[in-house]
């Protein structure tokens, strides 16, 4: 019923840039809360950062200052803007948005998106 869909990631030096972005697709009601995960090599999945549906915004002490979240409710899309790239920040990003659908429209549920590779070189 509805679909997360990821692009952006790729390869980077570590200083560089990347923009990921997340377009929900489906029956979609309305969105509340976005979010990117992201899950390094051989570690668990962690959040990076969130936003709610008004726009307040939260960040993972290691990426403050570094990355910003957004999202443009006309087209249902959340992105993560990526500046001064580490190593660390190597890892698949997912992003997550709390959909409420035309069907169950009394309740959000979270949906994933499949996620895309980040790889910071040094």
């Amino acid at each position: 019923q509805v679909q997360l869909v990821e692009s952006g990631g790729g390869l980077v030096q570590a200083g560089g840039s990347l923009r990921l972005s997340c377009t929900a697709s489906g029956i979609i009601f309305s969105i509340n809360s976005m979010a990117w995960y992201r899950q390094p090599p051989g570690k668990e999945r962690e959040l990076v950062a969130d936003i709610t549906g008004g726009g307040s915004t939260n960040y993972a002490d290691s990426v403050k200052g570094r990355f910003t979240i957004s999202r443009d409710n006309a087209k249902n899309t959340v992105y993560l803007q990526m500046n001064s790239l580490k190593p660390e920040d190597t890892g698949v990003y997912y992003c997550a948005a709390d959909i409420k659908t035309y069907t169950d429209y009394h309740r959000a549920i979270r949906s994933w998106g499949q996620g895309t590779q980040v790889t910071v070189s040094s």
